[in-house]
């Protein structure tokens, strides 16, 4: 069967249904040395300005434009001084919408921990110089190979406490007892767990 690459049209839905989407679909970022690719097992949604966990919630400035602008591009930004996340902006344009994607399964006898979004950036070598990049070219973008999906969990987001009621939202997507999936060690998982 062949693999088909995400279009624009595709990135152009509410981030809460991209997210549940873009779990199984492959990510691939090729680089001068070689061309990685993994399978996407974990998501949040993030739902623009009304979404206190957002940086949409802050409104257009100079970090967040990319956020409110056209879908299917990267928003890479530095968290806790260490690690570079990824994430896709979805919806409409001004939408302040975005994916981000948590953790993956390496693919072709790859070896890599991508349980975890700074650890998935760090190993796919996506950096904030990535920041803007149109995921519909050729560097960094996504394909679905039509894999039956797996079955999927919701539970509400992580890391996200400072948010108010926002926080316990069910915007975190992920393939149900896949061992890539990210976990804080020592923490239990969030609550709410619903199974589809």
């Amino acid at each position: 069967m062949r693999s088909s690459r995400l279009k624009r049209s595709d990135f152009a839905r509410p981030a809460d249904v991209l997210s549940r989407d873009l779990i199984g679909k492959i990510l691939i970022h090729r680089t001068p040395n070689r061309e990685y690719r993994a399978r996407i097992v974990e998501t949040e949604a993030y739902l623009g300005p009304p979404d206190l966990a957002s940086h949409a919630s802050k409104g257009l400035t100079g970090r967040t434009k990319i956020l409110f602008g056209t879908p299917g591009f990267a928003y890479v930004y530095l968290i806790y001084g260490m690690y570079d996340l990824f994430n896709i902006v979805a919806g409409q344009p001004g939408s302040g919408q975005a994916v981000l994607i948590r953790a993956a399964e390496p693919m072709d006898d790859w070896q890599a921990d991508l349980r975890g979004p700074g650890k998935l950036t760090r190993a796919m070598h996506i950096t904030r110089q990535h920041n803007g990049l149109d995921l519909t070219g050729r560097t960094i973008f996504l394909i679905d190979d039509h894999t039956p999906p797996p079955p999927l969990s919701i539970t509400p987001r992580i890391g996200i406490d400072y948010a108010k009621h926002w926080k316990d939202a069910p915007l975190r997507f992920f393939a149900t007892d896949h061992p890539a999936v990210s976990g804080r060690k020592g923490t239990p998982r969030p609550r709410r767990k619903q199974h589809l």
